[in-house]
């Protein structure tokens, strides 16, 4: 299976469990003497079935995501770099659009209104973001439709396995995390390992 289909089928899981939420809600009260229109213990265990399969896709796809390297990053890094350009280009582009408004005087006595800001070189750095993006959003396509997700790879290559039970955890960058009043550190590294 390729990355790109089990982002695909990702979408349509998480389609479907919104839907089988749907139809849990609307058949789990009922008129005293009658019967829902859908079973809801069918319908639950299908939701179940339908939350594995996607814990199971979505880990596999972040493993995936993590392992793949473009041009020395990994598409994680290449996915974040994505979403902050995204980010970017929004930004930049609402502040050209507010500094470009013309405030039209009446007459001469009225209060003239200028842009504090450079609006030419901020629709270039806008300009550039989305550009980039294009870029960087096609390469992701790309590289989506020829990578093999994990579990995939996994089976054609017993060199991953090697790797796995060699890999170890890098202390270098620690993050604190807050789980209600407990605080865990663990290491970044150890959300994509080599």
């Amino acid at each position: 299976m390729k990355l790109a289909e089990a982002l695909q089928e990702r979408a349509d899981l998480n389609r479907r469990i919104e839907q089988l939420r749907y139809r849990l809600n609307n058949n789990v009260l009922v008129q005293e003497g009658e019967k829902p229109l859908e079973d809801p213990a069918a319908l639950l265990e299908e939701l179940e079935s339908s939350f594995t399969r996607l814990e199971w896709l979505i880990a596999r796809i972040n493993l995936t995501n993590c392992a793949v390297k473009v041009e020395g990053r990994s598409l994680t890094e290449l996915i974040a770099r994505r979403d902050v350009l995204s980010l970017r280009a929004e930004a930049y582009r609402r502040l050209v659009e507010e500094a470009s408004q013309n405030t039209h005087r009446a007459t001469r006595t009225e209060i003239k209104i200028l842009s504090a800001v450079d609006v030419p070189a901020l629709q270039r750095q806008a300009d550039d973001a989305s550009r980039e993006l294009r870029l960087l959003d096609n390469t992701l396509q790309a590289t989506n439709w020829t990578a093999d997700l994990m579990e995939y790879a996994e089976r054609h290559s017993g060199r991953f396995r090697e790797r796995a039970q060699s890999r170890r955890l890098r202390m270098s960058s620690q993050a604190l995390v807050v789980r209600g009043q407990h605080r865990v550190r663990f290491p970044f590294s150890s959300l994509c390992p080599n």
